[in-house]
């Protein structure tokens, strides 16, 4: 069995994760002012919906401002990136075809990243064979020979 190619990838701000998160703020901004606007007299749960509102949005703002941003590397015995100088494993927690939001996990640290097609479409696919692969495929145990029969 052959492993996935040597891959370097671009990680940077995601334009599409970005995006998504913008769109479901707006969301969750629309249903409250529909909330608030129905309501006969606003109290403090829409209050603290709104509070929730523009802490969870800022939140997932400064995250998206301060995405990593590098080169994430495979070469078939682990990956690196230019978020620690060792070795580490991704796993891939969603994927969308064109989008994967994959966790980096290092000996001292773990990082969220996004990667999306766009960045680099030439090896798209190589990364996703990499990121799929394992690092240091298992041997097979040594086979046993057939049992004799009389």
């Amino acid at each position: 069995m052959h492993n996935a190619p040597s891959v370097t990838y671009p990680v940077g701000r995601p334009l599409s994760a970005g995006l998504l998160g913008a769109v479901l703020w707006s969301a969750g901004v629309a249903v409250t002012l529909f909330w608030v606007h129905e309501a006969d007299q606003p109290g403090w749960r829409q209050a603290a919906a709104g509070l929730a509102l523009a802490v969870f949005g800022g939140w997932a703002l400064l995250s998206w401002l301060r995405s990593p941003r590098g080169d994430l590397h495979w070469d078939a015995s682990g990956w690196t990136t230019p978020l620690c100088s060792a070795a580490g494993a991704v796993e891939v927690t969603l994927d969308l075809q064109r989008l994967l939001l994959v966790q980096w996990r290092g000996p001292e640290s773990s990082q969220w990243l996004w990667l999306e097609r766009r960045r680099y479409p030439q090896r798209w696919m190589d990364l996703r064979r990499a990121v799929y692969s394992r690092a240091r495929p298992q041997a097979l145990p040594p086979a046993r020979p057939p049992a004799a029969t009389p």
